[in-house]
C-alpha cells in the first residue's frame, strides 16, 4: 500500500469525526449553524483552539457568497498554511549536512513508541547508506534494553548497553566513545520514558545533554521528542514542557492510526512551531515516514468529501 493510502487509512478515525460537518459545509455553505458544527468537530479532533480560531475566522471573513466547495478549499488551505512551516527536510538530508557523528537524543513519556521509532529510524538511515549506532540509555527497564537489542539484531545495527539500573549518562558517555572510535555516522540514544512533570527525571536529561556537549561539542544535534497521537491535547502539554526544559528540535508523532484526535499535530504546529520530522500510522517499518503537510491535510479532510 502506498504511503498516502496508509496515511489516509491511519487518519480514518480523525477524518470521520469532522467529515459529516464538512459535507454540510459543502452542501449548505457558510451559515452560522454549519460553522458552529465545523468548529465543534475540529475541536473534538484536538486541532486546538488557536488553530481552529484562525481557520474559522478565515471562513467567516472570506466565505460569504463563495461557492460551498470553495469554502472547503479555503479551510484546507488555511490548515496547510498552519502546517507547512512544521514540515522539514528529511532527517537523512539534515544528518548528511551535519557533523560526524551526528547525535540524536530521543525523549518522551512512557509508552509513546519511542524505542520502536528510534529503531525504525536507525533502519531507515542504514538503508540510506549510513552507519548508525544505537545506545540503550533506558536502564530502568531490562525490557527496554532487550527490545533495543532485538531490533539491533534484526536491522544489523550495533547496540551499546549497560546492565539494568546503571547510570544512563554513563551509557551515553560510552556510546559517544564507541561512535568516535568506530567512525559511525549517526548515534541514536534511546532514553527512559519519563513524565514531563517529574523534575528529577527531566534534570537527568539535562545532565545527559551536558555530557554529550562536553564529549562532542554541539551534541546532541537533534533532540527528538516522540508523542503519542492518541493523547490529544495532553501531547501539546508534554511538548511544551519538554521544549522549555531541553529545547526540542524535532517531533515524531506516533499511533495516529488509533485515534480520533490526530488533529493535535495541528495544535502543536500552531502553538510551538517545532518541526515535525516523522509521523507513524502503524507497526510496520514503512509506517513511520516523513511528515508532509499537503498529504496530511488531504488525508485528514479527504481529497473528496
Amino acid at each position: 500500500m502506498a504511503w498516502f493510502d496508509r496515511l489516509k487509512e491511519g487518519l480514518l478515525k480523525t477524518r470521520q469525526g469532522v467529515q459529516s460537518s464538512l459535507r454540510r459545509l459543502v452542501g449548505r455553505g457558510v451559515d452560522p449553524a454549519v460553522l458552529e458544527e465545523v468548529e465543534a468537530a475540529l475541536l473534538s479532533a484536538d486541532v486546538g483552539v488557536r488553530a481552529v480560531d484562525r481557520m474559522m475566522e478565515r471562513l467567516r471573513d472570506h466565505g460569504r457568497g463563495t461557492d460551498p466547495t470553495e469554502s472547503l478549499g479555503l479551510l484546507k488551505e488555511t490548515l496547510f498554511e498552519i502546517l507547512a512551516p512544521a514540515q522539514s527536510e528529511p532527517l537523512e538530508t539534515i544528518i548528511r549536512r551535519g557533523p560526524r557523528p551526528y547525535v540524536i537524543l530521543a525523549i518522551g513519556v512512557n509508552g509513546v513508541g519511542k524505542t520502536t521509532s528510534v529503531a525504525k529510524l536507525a533502519s531507515r538511515l542504514k538503508q540510506a547508506g549510513m552507519t548508525p549506532l544505537l545506545v540503550a540509555a533506558d536502564t530502568f527497564r531490562a525490557a527496554a534494553i532487550e527490545q533495543l537489542e532485538i531490533w539491533g539484531k534484526k536491522i544489523g545495527v550495533e547496540v551499546i548497553k549497560h546492565r539494568q539500573g546503571a547510570d544512563p549518562t554513563a551509557v551515553v558517555f560510552d556510546g559517544i566513545a564507541a561512535a568516535k572510535a568506530r567512525g559511525v555516522d549517526v548515534v541514536l540514544i534511546d532514553t527512559a520514558g519519563r513524565l514531563h512533570t517529574k523534575v528529577n527525571l527531566m534534570d537527568e536529561l539535562k545532565k545527559m545533554k551536558r555530557v554529550l556537549n562536553r564529549e562532542l561539542p554541539g551534541a546532541p544535534h537533534e533532540i527528538l521528542l516522540t508523542l503519542d497521537g492518541t493523547v490529544g491535547q495532553n501531547g501539546l502539554a508534554q511538548a511544551r514542557q519538554f521544549h522549555e526544559t531541553l529545547g526540542v528540535t524535532g517531533l515524531a508523532l506516533t499511533k495516529l492510526d488509533g485515534t480520533a484526535k490526530g488533529g493535535v499535530l495541528v495544535a502543536i504546529a500552531e502553538d510551538l512551531k517545532i518541526p515535525v520530522r516523522l509521523i507513524g500510522v502503524g507497526e510496520q517499518e514503512e509506517d513511520l515516514q516523513d511528515f508532509r503537510a499537503r498529504e496530511f491535510v488531504d488525508a485528514l479532510f479527504g481529497v473528496e468529501v
